[in-house]
């Protein structure tokens, strides 16, 4: 830890405080988070080691923070990244309402190319949101806090616990669009009702795995019916429309994969995308 000078502290997450440092002897600004044992005994967080792992998993992108040191620090140790001037929370919050659709169209394009990134390497973040996407001075965005990430197996060997939510990429672009979360819900059943709100009562004749989720049938909703995207959106773009709708399906194999990005028709990738 000697060998970094604090200037200041970023920020504070479930599992650490975040400082703003400087290397002493390269210059080099960098963020720091420090994550504290509360028990020797007890070791590592799994979301910490789970984060370093995910990290260590993949080869350096220009669209995932670089994790450039991990070490001992006191009763605890010291996660290195290079230092992002903001994140997209902070740039939605601060900007005009809603955002330039130039703006738009260039966070969304670099966020599916990390996800695509991260899929390549067989590693789920499943826990995308704007504040864990990280914006440079110059406006690059990267993906960080890989505390809930897994590790995937594309065969389905594998199983994993339906107990965590994202916004995912769907949601994130809506929120960009519009310059506030579409799905506001402060707790499980308020988020439910949003979504049903808006996306309608999924029935097993739209999603036929609905019958087959963990919870099923544990809590009935009343019968709604799709509202249309330019009604939620309606500054928006019909590419943009079109896109998103893609994202916004019930049914997960259905959706649009980040890594289809190059193959989309041509009124999306390029008059959309490009910027």
């Amino acid at each position: 830890m000697d060998q970094y000078c604090i200037l200041g502290r970023i920020g504070e997450g479930a599992h650490g405080i975040v400082f703003k440092a400087k290397h002493v002897e390269t210059g080099e600004i960098v963020a720091l988070k420090k994550v504290a044992l509360r028990r020797l005994e007890d070791g590592i967080p799994n979301q910490a080691l789970r984060e370093i792992k995910a990290l260590q998993e993949m080869e350096d992108n220009q669209y995932v923070v670089q994790l450039k040191a991990v070490f001992p620090h006191g009763a605890g140790f010291v996660l290195a990244f290079e230092f992002m001037l903001s994140d997209l929370a902070e740039v939605v919050r601060h900007a005009q309402r809603p955002l330039a659709q130039a703006q738009v169209k260039s966070y969304l394009q670099m966020l599916l190319k990390g996800v695509a990134f991260c899929h390549a390497n067989n590693i789920v973040h499943r826990d995308l949101k704007p504040a864990n996407l990280l914006i440079s001075a110059s406006g690059q965005l990267k993906i960080a806090d890989f505390g809930l990430a897994r590790v995937f197996s594309p065969d389905g060997s594998r199983l994993y616990t339906h107990q965590v939510a994202t916004r995912a990429v769907g949601c994130i672009m809506g929120e960009l669009l519009n310059g506030s979360p579409l799905f506001p819900g402060e707790n499980d059943i308020e988020q439910l009702c949003y979504v049903l709100r808006i996306l309608g009562t999924p029935n097993p004749q739209v999603w036929p795995e609905l019958t087959e989720l963990p919870d099923y049938n544990k809590i009935s909703f009343k019968e709604q019916a799709p509202v249309p995207l330019e009604e939620v959106l309606p500054d928006a773009s019909p590419q943009a429309l079109d896109l998103l709708g893609q994202f916004l399906l019930y049914p997960p194999r259905q959706r649009i994969a980040a890594s289809k990005l190059p193959c989309l028709p041509i009124h999306l990738s390029c008059r959309f995308l490009s910027v």
